[in-house]
């Protein structure tokens, strides 16, 4: 029976120095090595130039890399691109990149599938098949950074862990990879540009707020009534909106960093003054800013876009209580690539 290899990205940068000393190795190389896998992206044990061939084959025995592969890109009119990425065991995510005239971002994907069951959203009708590894997420960012030089002549500005999954569902891998994609070993970037968006659960934004996590946290509300939230979310019936409020209260806090509530209005759902009182009333817990969010049609039609006279009045009754609120246009559209449209079509 073969034995499966490890994936050499899961050892630490310590575990690797002392697997070459018990090879009788210096334990230098495993910086080296280390660095051809993080900072330089190395797709293979051949990339590592700097390393005896001798050593190249001794790795191959006992380790892989299992690096993702762009399948297919997509390119829409408005200048988004979508990867359809392949994983080492053929499983497929989405990941896209969004440009406007001043960033570029990579919204990315954490699950293959999605964990919970927002009626929504084309991901959730995913099963989920498996947690992302923190090498797979960050692969993702280094094809999308990438394509971002390639296309728009500067590297990525921004992340936002707002593909398919719900990354607080793999909290492990998710942190991992923000670690190497923030490490001046990895992608050094600030962590400021990092968005986490969660649906909302409790324990787990107060276990972000203890780890001291120093960016962003963005929460898919789009209901301020527990009633109309668990219909359209039904996971959230476990989670409702004041263990929510409590998390985020204790999250800002300790953080002092002010949580981004996204909101999609729907004609008959939560299109009327009660849902806009609520909402509101849920923002006066926590400094917040509120993104109302152009809602992307999944091919049926139990939900369906508000008006623009009800998105007018959202925005109208925030703006006169003092929240800071925007319409959030959505891009990729014609490539379904839009928020709540990752569902692999193409695999």
């Amino acid at each position: 029976m073969q034995i499966e290899k490890k994936d050499i990205r899961s050892l630490s940068k310590e575990q690797l120095r002392d697997f070459f000393v018990s090879q009788g190795d210096q334990s230098f190389r495993g910086n080296q090595v280390y660095e051809w896998l993080w900072s330089k992206g190395a797709h293979s044990f051949e990339d590592m130039t700097n390393i005896s061939k001798e050593t190249r084959l001794m790795l191959q025995t006992n380790f892989v890399i299992n690096h993702i592969k762009v399948d297919t890109m997509q390119r829409s009119a408005d200048g988004t691109v979508k990867n359809a990425v392949r994983l080492h065991d053929g499983l497929i995510v989405e990941s896209v990149l969004i440009p406007t005239n001043t960033r570029t971002t990579a919204c990315v994907s954490s699950q293959v599938g999605c964990s919970l069951d927002c009626n929504f959203c084309a991901t959730a009708r995913l099963k989920r098949m498996r947690n992302l590894e923190p090498g797979e997420i960050y692969d993702q960012v280094i094809a999308i950074d990438k394509e971002s030089r390639l296309y728009y002549n500067h590297p990525l500005s921004n992340i936002v862990f707002m593909g398919m999954g719900e990354p607080l569902m793999n909290y492990n891998n998710v942190l991992k990879a923000i670690t190497m994609i923030t490490s001046d070993e990895g992608l050094g970037m600030s962590p400021k540009r990092i968005t986490v968006s969660t649906s909302g659960v409790p324990k787990m934004i107060k276990k972000l707020a203890d780890d001291e996590v120093k960016f962003k946290l963005a929460v898919s509300l789009h209901a301020a009534i527990d009633e109309i939230r668990s219909k359209i979310m039904p996971f959230s019936a476990n989670f409702p909106l004041a263990d929510l409020r409590e998390s985020l209260e204790y999250w800002y806090a300790k953080t002092k960093s002010k949580i981004t509530y996204e909101y999609v209005v729907w004609k008959g759902i939560n299109d009327n003054k009660e849902s806009v009182d609520a909402l509101i009333k849920f923002c006066k817990y926590v400094p917040c800013k509120v993104n109302l969010i152009e809602y992307n049609p999944i091919d049926d039609g139990d939900f369906q876009q508000a008006s623009e006279e009800s998105i007018h009045a959202y925005l109208t009754a925030l703006a006169s209580n003092d929240i800071v609120a925007k319409v959030r246009r959505s891009r990729g559209k014609d490539i379904d690539a839009a928020c709540g449209q990752l569902a692999n079509k193409e695999a």
